[in-house]
């Protein structure tokens, strides 16, 4: 533990460019994984707060919710049987406010239900983000293909679907608008893989949302960026440590004629990648948080401490996993044979 604090102090320059370039990278995957998670609930922020349960759609819909219709003798069978579970549709479309200016939503409408926003003939609920634009409660909204009004009842936090705003509508309003007879999903909460209907399809809330296009392609990019900083980080680790064995290959040679240990050499690598790790993730966990107040408002920006521990602890594993590979070279170093070549 000495013999590490007294290199650190005597190469603070190298060890400060490896820590600076650790904070660096740890950092932009903070805030990359910050977006991720940002972009995720702005997408899909209506089924990601729904109970762990499974989706229902049919067989012939090819996995696409907008094609699938649930046939009505069989909803009335899951409900009466199911009484937790609910029948939803979920329809992309605009609203124009007073002012006749367009507004694009996510309608939804579902049976009663706990899970979702039970709303009356002529009345609308909607996400709290058009409050933020203009629209009030009791303000009377239009959807051209629907004749009658739609008033708005209530606001609701965070309900998105596909990047735009929910508009829960009744259920009866829904079917008139988009001249629907059957629902297109049932959700039962609760339930697992082995609860199947013979002309359903199932999927989990995770396997539900790898459906919608957006979401997987959006989610997939980002989360290859993040792994991709990841490894680069602990290639760092590696070349860093390994250059420094090479020079000090001499050292090696005398530590080890003297009767220090190989696994001592080892800890007092880790001890100096600990505390490089430690200190650049500090540090980086700290400015990720601070740019969550200075970022604007708008951007989906949401990094929990659940995620920023996690990335933590896999910084962790792979900058011990690249010191290790690095210093697997202090194994094979011969006293001897290590002074002769090396410098102190």
């Amino acid at each position: 533990m000495n013999i590490a604090w007294k290199e650190i102090k005597k190469n603070k320059g190298r060890f400060s460019i490896l820590g600076s370039i650790i904070f660096l990278i740890s950092l932009l995957t903070f805030i990359i994984s910050g977006l991720a998670n940002g972009l995720s609930q702005d997408n899909a922020a209506l089924i990601k707060d729904l109970p762990n349960g499974q989706f229902y759609m049919n067989n012939d819909a090819e996995e696409n919710y907008n094609l699938s219709r649930i046939d009505n003798r069989l909803q009335e069978q899951v409900l009466n049987k199911h009484k937790n579970a609910a029948a939803l549709s979920i329809q992309m479309g605009f609203l124009n406010d007073e002012s006749d200016k367009q507004r694009s939503v996510a309608f939804v409408a579902s049976t009663d239900s706990k899970l979702f926003q039970s709303v009356a003939p002529g009345e609308i609920v909607l996400d709290r983000s058009l409050e933020k634009d203009g629209i009030k409660v009791g303000d009377t909204l239009t959807h051209k293909p629907f004749n009658e009004p739609l008033v708005v009842k209530d606001f609701v936090d965070q309900k998105k679907f596909s990047h735009a705003p929910v508009a829960f509508l009744n259920m009866e309003d829904y079917k008139q608008m988009y001249r629907a007879e059957e629902m297109q999903l049932l959700f039962i909460p609760g339930a697992d893989e082995t609860l199947n209907f013979k002309e359903l399809q199932t999927f989990s809330n995770k396997e539900f949302l790898s459906t919608i296009p957006s979401y997987s392609a959006e989610q997939m990019s980002l989360n290859m960026i993040v792994w991709f900083l990841i490894v680069i980080s602990g290639m760092l680790f590696a070349i860093f440590f390994y250059m420094m064995n090479v020079q000090k290959i001499g050292l090696y040679g005398i530590l080890k004629a003297i009767g220090v240990k190989t696994s001592d050499l080892f800890k007092m690598m880790w001890t100096q990648m600990l505390c490089i790790t430690i200190i650049s993730l500090t540090l980086s966990v700290g400015f990720s948080q601070l740019f969550k107040e200075i970022a604007p408002k708008d951007m989906p920006y949401h990094l929990t401490n659940e995620t920023t521990l996690q990335l933590s602890i896999v910084f962790l594993v792979i900058g011990f996993i690249g010191a290790t590979l690095s210093g697997l070279q202090i194994k094979k170093v011969e006293p001897l044979q290590a002074i002769q070549q090396g410098e102190v």
